[in-house]
């Protein structure tokens, strides 16, 4: 019998962090006190000043029509500006395109570039979206595995072994969902200039870039090593700097060429994006980071917290995350031990037993391509960060 779903869509799963929100949201709304680290998204409002952006368009007749697929003008020069201004790289508003969030630029980026049988290399642990991503476009993901040992971070060297003929591109992350990790300007130009070397491309999400902590510094890979900029596309959004989220507002940043045929595939696919998220995103990209600078601090101080929390933990180790707002705990001395009768068999049923056992909701590392880990978002209050990991600490000492 013929399948009702194509196979391309069946063989892709749900969003995991998502699926676990959604479950934790759930409970909490049939009157469960659960506590969420699952989705990665800011607990702060957007800053007023954005919001005060979007109520003014409202108003204005010609935010009701069609705009440009490829984004309002003047969204467009804010992002080249603002890209200059943050990272230094120079780049014009022909070679942008705003997308329905980073998930849809990323999209739009493996379906540009890639071919059914290309290679994507892929460090893991990764987000859960890009190999699903990778897997549409028809290319086939290749994973370099990293652990806590190397701060989770690739080497030139574990590259260079995923690498065979059909490679087309590298997806690079830095700071880093799920890790927090955080790549040094050394290490980010030593990739850059091993994939120009060899003609591979470059897909980097800077998501996260205004999110680093202590010494760790963001680096964008193309002003390190300037002759990737032809073969180098970068992903970025307003969702985790500006507490935007729910707005779906992100870019993409790349050739021109590449650009205008990712356009004309959003042109078919979804068309422009809200114009008043546009107009939001505009206040949000000219504006100055004092906002940002404020929820930087507040995710720092958690940072702290969580990590000295999870490592009173017997059986887990939690490095310390450089960017970002997760940490990514390794639980491996808990598989096999008992909690409540049953046997810890693996990272997801840590998490199930997590959620049911003392009502906190937490990813397991087979979402991000590497079991034995726990994903925590500390993207939320401090309350919580201390009531959750409180419950986790004496649930998981009963473990034997």
């Amino acid at each position: 019998m013929t399948s009702r779903i194509s196979a391309r869509i069946s063989s892709i799963t749900e969003s995991a962090t998502l699926a676990v929100d959604a479950k934790a949201k759930a409970l909490k709304a049939a009157g469960r006190p659960v506590i969420g680290f699952g989705a990665g998204e800011p607990d702060f409002p957007t800053p007023d000043y954005i919001v005060e952006a979007a109520v003014a368009a409202c108003r204005v007749p010609a935010m009701h029509r069609y705009t440009p697929a490829g984004g309002l003008p003047e969204l467009k020069e804010a992002i080249a500006a603002k890209t200059m201004r943050d990272s230094g790289y120079s780049v014009t508003a022909a070679q942008v395109l705003v997308t329905n969030g980073g998930k849809q630029a990323l999209y739009n980026a493996f379906a540009t570039l890639l071919d059914p049988g290309d290679e994507a290399i892929l460090p893991a642990p990764y987000w859960t979206t890009y190999p699903e991503a990778i897997r549409l476009a028809g290319g086939v993901p290749v994973e370099v595995m990293t652990d806590e040992t190397s701060g989770y971070r690739a080497t030139v060297d574990q590259l260079e072994a995923a690498r065979t003929p059909r490679t087309k591109l590298l997806v690079f992350v830095s700071p880093s969902n799920p890790t927090g990790a955080v790549y040094s300007p050394a290490e980010v130009k030593a990739i850059g200039e091993w994939a120009l070397a060899h003609g591979i491309w470059v897909v980097t999400d800077e998501i996260y870039e205004h999110l680093v902590y202590g010494d760790a510094e963001f680096s964008s890979m193309p002003v390190l090593v300037p002759g990737l900029a032809d073969t180098c596309v970068i992903v970025n959004g307003v969702a985790k700097t500006y507490a935007m989220t729910g707005w779906r507002v992100g870019w993409l940043i790349g050739p021109a060429d590449v650009i205008k045929a990712a356009t004309n595939l959003q042109s078919h696919a979804t068309s422009n994006v809200s114009n008043v998220a546009q107009a939001a995103a505009i206040a949000a990209v000219s504006g100055d980071l004092a906002a940002v600078d404020e929820m930087k601090v507040a995710f720092d101080r958690r940072r702290k917290l969580i990590v000295a929390m999870l490592n009173e933990i017997d059986g887990v180790e939690c490095p310390t995350p450089e960017g970002a707002f997760y940490v990514y705990p390794s639980v491996k001395a808990l598989i096999g031990k008992t909690l409540r009768g049953k046997t810890i068999g693996s990272s997801a049923e840590l998490a199930n037993i997590i959620l049911d056992e003392a009502e906190v909701a937490v990813v397991p590392g087979e979402a991000f391509g590497t079991p034995g880990y726990l994903r925590l978002s500390y993207a939320l209050g401090d309350a919580d960060i201390t009531e959750g990991v409180t419950r986790m600490q004496k649930l998981l000492s009963e473990a034997s």
